[in-house]
């Protein structure tokens, strides 16, 4: 495949405006750290973002950050740390678990709306989106939004491009919001509680007035590969207070009291609860250099526990929760399983599984996206058909 990298917009807008009028497809692509995730893409040529590298404007005052797509995630994270800000929403780093090289860019972080453990508090990358950039399906140069926000059409279409995954256009600049990084953080951990029992236990703590900035449940299968095995024995269900000094030492206190009603209560400090949230983030466990099947799966928080209860009762599954248990990181024993996976979140009120790893045998007949219903599947091929009328985007990727 051909790698084609502008240094520009025109030259973006260019090689898209050729493409158009010759019906040649494109994959779209930042630094390939996402190689191969989605649906299988039919293109010669590979449109990647990485010559359109930069920090465009930051000011820690104000709280925003404007970004060239192609600038490497790293380079933002080390101007965010310098100034003491972040991104809220956590990305994850996909490589461990998908077995990638490449270099993660900031405009692949918002293509594909990656969100990490902060996502139940802060919302996902979409939701710190201010304005984009990008060159449509026929080689125009589109912006929409700003530093500021007053439009909320422009709102919306940002948004809409966020998690699009390259289907609707080409990202050239993200403006997006900075918020301050906080001083210090802590993490409470329960232990031996089951899937149901932690359940209850998480929702008991999202609904103190402590800011839990972090909840997850790793079951006895995965809690001996985080931290290097030093979480204490048993189940863990994990709690993660955030903020300054003071204010993190009053409401870990009160959280860990309030959670010694559930079961027996341990603190990790600064150091090694970054190091967990971060393993969590990156969904430790199933780095373990094999093609078995990952999921991602997204359910209401009370159902996640029942949805893999259901599963192994018919296939092998491994599984932790994140966001107090709505979002269920599954390893397959064998086969994906998509059918089974769709019809018991189908049964259980709804949601997504998204398949993040796979063989490639078993991406050939899967779906990596959730199936949308007819009526979202055709306001989908509208919206398509307006940004991508030649349908050169990423054809197939998302279904």
């Amino acid at each position: 495949m051909i790698d084609l990298m502008p240094k520009t917009e025109e030259e973006a807008s260019a090689i898209v405006r050729a493409h158009a009028e010759a019906g040649r497809p494109l994959a779209i692509c930042g630094g390939d750290s996402r190689s191969g995730f989605g649906n299988a893409v039919a293109a010669e040529g590979r449109l990647r973002s990485t010559g359109l590298s930069g920090i465009v404007a930051y000011n820690p005052g104000e709280m925003v950050m404007t970004v060239r797509s192609g600038t490497p995630l790293a380079e933002v994270e080390a101007a965010l740390q310098d100034g003491g800000q972040m991104l809220a929403f956590e990305p994850m780093d996909h490589r461990p678990v998908m077995g990638t090289s490449g270099e993660p860019t900031i405009g692949g972080v918002f293509a594909a709306n990656v969100s990490g453990p902060r996502r139940l508090i802060a919302g996902a990358a979409r939701d710190s989106l201010l304005g984009v950039r990008f060159v449509n399906g026929r080689g125009e140069i589109i912006k929409a939004g700003g530093r500021v926000m007053k439009n909320v059409t422009g709102l919306d279409l940002a948004k809409l491009i966020a998690g699009s995954h390259g289907t609707l256009g080409f990202l050239t600049e993200v403006t997006f919001r900075v918020p301050p990084r906080p001083k210090t953080e802590r993490t409470v951990v329960l232990s031996g509680l089951n899937d149901a029992e932690s359940a209850n236990a998480m929702a008991a703590a999202m609904a103190l007035p402590v800011e839990v900035s972090g909840a997850a449940h790793l079951p006895l299968t995965v809690t001996w590969k985080f931290l290097a095995g030093k979480l204490p024995e048993g189940e863990a269900t994990v709690l993660r207070i955030e903020g300054l000094p003071g204010s993190v030492d009053v409401r870990i206190e009160k959280l860990a009291a309030a959670m010694s009603a559930f079961a027996t209560v341990t603190r990790l400090e600064q150091p090694e609860s970054s190091r967990l949230w971060q393993e969590i983030r990156d969904v430790l466990p199933y780095a373990d250099g094999t093609a078995r099947p990952v999921w991602r799966v997204s359910v209401a928080p009370g159902t996640g526990h029942q949805l893999v209860a259901a599963l192994r009762l018919e296939a092998g599954v491994d599984a932790f929760y994140d966001w107090q248990g709505g979002l269920v990181w599954m390893r397959m024993e064998a086969g994906p399983e998509a059918e089974l996976v769709r019809r018991y979140i189908k049964a259980l009120g709804g949601g997504h599984a998204t398949l993040i790893r796979a063989s490639g045998e078993a991406r050939a007949v899967t779906s990596a996206f959730h199936p949308e219903p007819e009526a979202v599947a055709m306001l989908s091929r509208r919206v398509k058909e307006k940004f991508d009328p030649a349908g050169i985007f990423n054809p197939g990727k998302m279904g």
